[in-house]
């Protein structure tokens, strides 16, 4: 059961991973906020189900980068 939750997580990492990366490359504006969304959202349901450090290494991170996205 572990192997597969391990492999769920990677594989939604390396998702969101692939938005962000393709959002700098392709400079897409609504590529960047939907995959900065995403990881703050992310973080919020990983602090909520497994630890609040989450929410301070993967949410706020996301959010001042979609704060900076949006005033550039």
């Amino acid at each position: 059961m572990s192997r597969g939750l391990g492999l769920n997580q990677s594989l939604y990492n390396g998702f969101l991973t692939a938005g962000r990366v393709w959002g700098l490359l392709a400079d897409n504006f609504g590529a960047k906020v939907f995959f900065l969304v995403c990881v703050a959202i992310a973080g919020i349901v990983g602090a909520a189900t497994a630890s609040r450090r989450i929410l301070f290494v993967q949410t706020v991170p996301a959010v001042l980068a979609l704060l900076f996205v949006l005033l550039a």
